[in-house]
């Protein structure tokens, strides 16, 4: 049995800064507005043409591969969290295979959307304990701009969400003291509608029943959320799946060196903070700059909070998150 580490970080965002102001002249909203709410100043969108969901994921990953000493030669497995593919089918994650230029090694592409990078954590370090492989690539990456319902009808979501990628290698670890501890997953499909997008969806509204209806009020293809309902449930499944954590170390609240949570809303971070009573410096956050990026916010966060020599050797980490399904994890890390 071994533990798996990570041997390198890396994270992408588009050139294009978009700012609340810039929101305000084609939504009807504020920058006020928006940061009472969300906390967030500004993201990053494409510029159509320039960036995928695939495009950035394998920029961060280049990053990320040069960071590790791992030669690509060497990588034996892809896990490409998203819930934004460049194509319905296949995932993107046969496509970074491709452009990276890697060995005909397995991809696996995850969607569990916030979580998904939490997801696919867990899937890549199940597979190196087990000895089957030794370095395995692992991508969180979203393009949420080109998706959203620009106009004032849709502010309440198109307002929180940005593109961007993040990206990590895996690899083994012969130290069980060091390296990912364990991870935490769960799920609850009975909210599922509550942060969805049904259309288009063999089971609901497919391209075809859209195009012959041509309605230009059907909303089921931009996302849909309801704001309250899932901030009330994430504030309770954060802090439960991080106590899951802890306890299954046996840890307590005082060893975490860095939590970084998924960025959501920096209003969800900021309770989570205040109820296990960490400092600014024991979290991490950035949605200020990138908004809402979904897979790709951990990675992103991991790898500034890691560059900026916020996160160093024997420190504890924590990462968690909630979002859409509903699906929420958590995973320890002794780095």
């Amino acid at each position: 049995m071994y533990h798996s580490k990570i041997a390198g970080l890396g994270f992408y965002v588009p050139s294009n800064v978009v700012t609340n102001d810039d929101l305000s002249k084609i939504i009807d909203t504020n920058d006020e507005w928006i940061q009472e709410r969300t906390g967030i100043q500004e993201r990053r969108h494409i510029i159509r043409g320039e960036d995928t969901t695939t495009s950035m994921g394998v920029k961060a990953a280049e990053i990320a591969i040069e960071r590790s000493g791992v030669a690509k030669e060497d990588i034996d497995f892809v896990v490409f969290a998203t819930l934004s593919p460049d194509y319905y089918f296949p995932g993107p994650g046969v496509l970074v295979q491709r452009d990276l230029g890697l060995r005909t090694v397995g991809a696996l592409d995850v969607r569990n959307q916030c979580s998904g990078f939490i997801y696919a954590l867990s899937v890549a370090d199940q597979y190196i304990k087990t000895g089957m492989y030794k370095n395995v690539l692992i991508i969180g990456s979203e393009v949420h701009s080109t998706g959203l319902d620009m106009t004032s009808r849709g502010r309440g979501v198109s307002v929180i969400f940005g593109d961007g990628a993040g990206a990590a290698v895996l690899s083994r670890e012969e130290d069980l003291t060091k390296g990912i501890l364990s991870t935490h997953l769960h799920s609850e499909g009975q909210h599922a509608e509550e942060l969805a997008l049904v259309a288009p969806g063999m089971g609901a509204r497919w391209v075809t029943d859209i195009i012959a209806d041509n309605d230009p009020n059907d909303e089921s293809y931009y996302p849909h959320m309801n704001g309250q309902f899932v901030f009330k449930n994430a504030v309770v499944r954060f802090a439960e799946v991080i106590n899951e954590g802890l306890q299954a170390n046996n840890l307590q609240v005082s060893d975490i060196d860095m939590l970084i949570p998924h960025q959501a809303n920096l209003r969800i971070s900021q309770f989570i903070q205040k109820k296990f009573g960490l400092t600014d410096d024991q979290v991490y956050n950035n949605i200020q700059k990138y908004g809402n990026t979904t897979a790709a916010s951990i990675p992103i966060a991991l790898t500034e909070a890691w560059e900026q020599g916020k996160i160093k050797s024997g420190d504890t980490v924590v990462l968690a998150a909630f979002g859409s399904g509903f699906t929420w994890g958590s995973a320890i890390i002794k780095w």
